[in-house]
């Protein structure tokens, strides 16, 4: 046992370059507590004893602010940085060297009584504030990027971003990778082709308008009346 707790602190130590001592990670890191809680709830929870293992889910939640079914299935060296709003369901399983950051939920999406929970890979990295939802799977070193909704299985060595999730890239690693400023976005790439698209387009007209004879110039759109329903009006425009 007193390996296991050792290992837990190396992790946070390792992870989170906050804490300047093992005293400091051991005493101050609410994701270490809450871990350490839902160890000894987990336990109870595979006894049967459903009471206890709620109970010590309960104070973990109140102390931690993660809420951690005591049923969930967790793998080696798991990290959750802040645990603020972590929420992990009952039926969840996280493999091996996972770290997972504030906000994050694993959730399901079904009120059955079966498995209705993510199933997540080793080396896998999940973003602030991710959501993943139903008995899906995310794959081994998948990178989910902040603020992401997945709701399908993503395969290894992928990462996803975006609202629902896309897949952007296909190069895993088993490095825990922060820079999410570096993740690309899916939305803004598209708006990037279609302007190159545009552009393109304008070119070739500009060049058979030149060959016709005829002029090229820039012609302003048609004022276009503006229709909605009563319910979409605005309250300040129809005062005016």
């Amino acid at each position: 046992m007193a390996d296991l707790e050792k290992a837990d602190v190396d992790i946070v130590l390792e992870r989170d370059p906050a804490p300047k001592s093992r005293a400091e990670a051991l005493l101050f890191s609410p994701g270490l507590h809450a871990l350490r809680f839902h160890k000894a709830a987990h336990r109870q929870y595979a006894k049967r004893n459903y009471m206890t293992a709620r109970m010590l889910n309960y104070i973990a939640r109140v102390l931690t602010g993660a809420d951690i079914h005591p049923g969930a299935v967790i793998g080696k060296n798991f990290f959750i940085d802040h645990a603020t709003g972590v929420v992990i369901g009952e039926t969840s399983e996280i493999g091996d060297n996972v770290s997972i950051y504030q906000g994050v939920t694993l959730g399901g999406v079904s009120t059955e009584k079966r498995k209705r929970h993510p199933t997540i890979g080793n080396n896998v990295v999940i973003g602030a504030g991710a959501t993943i939802l139903g008995p899906i799977t995310i794959g081994d070193n998948v990178r989910v990027g902040a603020g992401s909704v997945v709701v399908k299985s993503v395969p290894p060595n992928s990462t996803v971003v975006g609202v629902p999730a896309k897949i952007v890239t296909r190069e895993g690693t088993t490095k825990i990778d922060l820079h999410h400023e570096e993740l690309p976005d899916p939305v803004v790439n598209a708006f990037i082709d279609m302007c190159h698209s545009l552009s393109e387009m304008e070119y070739r007209l500009e060049q058979i308008e030149t060959r016709l004879g005829m002029e090229h110039k820039k012609i302003p759109l048609p004022s276009m009346q503006k229709t909605r329903s009563p319910e979409l009006s605005c309250p300040v425009e129809e005062k005016h």
